[in-house]
């Protein structure tokens, strides 16, 4: 009897072992702890040089010893707080361009064809290069940084969103309107479920962009945010301080990322 229950709680164990959903954790948590390795032995030859001691802010120990200080003063908490309202709205904008433009990009071939060159020539140039004229033209710092994010986010879900649409066979839309589909029934029902995959992972890189810009974006004038806050430890040569923020925006990022990638699996036609 003890061993057969031993031997099931084995087999337990191993199918455990092998779930999907427990090998990707052990190959992050493997991953993590790589990189945390690295990190630790750069800062071990910071400190003992004493040409870099001066530096030793950047090691890992450092920056996880002030990780308490800085959530106790709600320095992290006001910086993902006043960066989250910037990246959200931004991305709210660029999803609400993004999407119906993709879609009469996909459909209406004339349409395509006039655009397609003036948004290549707009979408290649560096979003930080409008920050000047957004300084010019919004009143406020926080309407020139949504602004930079929008603008360096909506290509990707706009040329996604076309892509995608562009992908579906032209015979259901044939079917749908013998069947009586309505211009409405079309869009809700054929056209935003065939390309939510496409839509879900253009908006992935999006927030991939825009993550990128919403840092250097916050160097303007604000005193508020995860760029501010890096431009301050900056300055004030608080490296452990500058780490913690690195890792927070990496770790964010990460989560941010994660999501997305959930949707787009729930999406994708091919998840079964």
């Amino acid at each position: 009897m003890t061993y057969a229950l031993t031997t099931a709680r084995e087999g337990g164990f191993c199918r455990l072992m092998k779930h999907p959903a427990v090998q990707n954790a052990g190959w992050a948590v493997a991953g993590i702890a790589i990189l945390a390795t690295l990190w630790l032995i750069a800062g071990y030859f910071l400190v003992n040089n004493p040409t870099t001691k001066n530096f030793a802010g950047f090691g890992l120990l450092p920056t996880l010893k002030v990780f308490p200080e800085l959530w106790g003063l709600g320095k992290i908490q006001n910086a993902l707080a006043a960066s989250g309202f910037r990246l959200g709205w931004g991305l709210l904008i660029a999803i609400a361009i993004g999407v119906p433009f993709g879609i009469l990009m996909g459909r209406i071939k004339w349409f395509r064809d006039f655009t397609n060159s003036p948004f290549q020539f707009v979408r290649m140039i560096s979003p930080l290069s409008w920050m000047p004229l957004a300084v010019l033209v919004f009143a406020t710092w926080n309407g020139s940084i949504i602004f930079l994010i929008a603008i360096a986010a909506v290509w990707p879900v706009m040329f996604a969103t076309a892509a995608g649409l562009a992908k579906v066979d032209p015979n259901w839309f044939k079917v749908a309107r013998n069947l009586g589909a309505r211009p409405w029934h079309i869009l809700t029902r054929l056209i935003l479920p065939a390309i939510s995959f496409d839509v879900f992972s253009g908006i992935r890189l999006a927030l991939g962009v825009a993550w990128i810009v919403l840092v250097p974006a916050e160097y303007l004038g604000v005193t508020s945010g995860l760029g501010y806050s890096i431009k301050d430890a900056r300055e004030t040569l608080s490296y452990d301080q500058l780490t913690a923020m690195v890792v927070t925006i990496g770790i964010v990022g990460y989560f941010l990322d994660s999501i997305l990638v959930v949707l787009i699996k729930r999406s994708s036609w091919h998840r079964g």
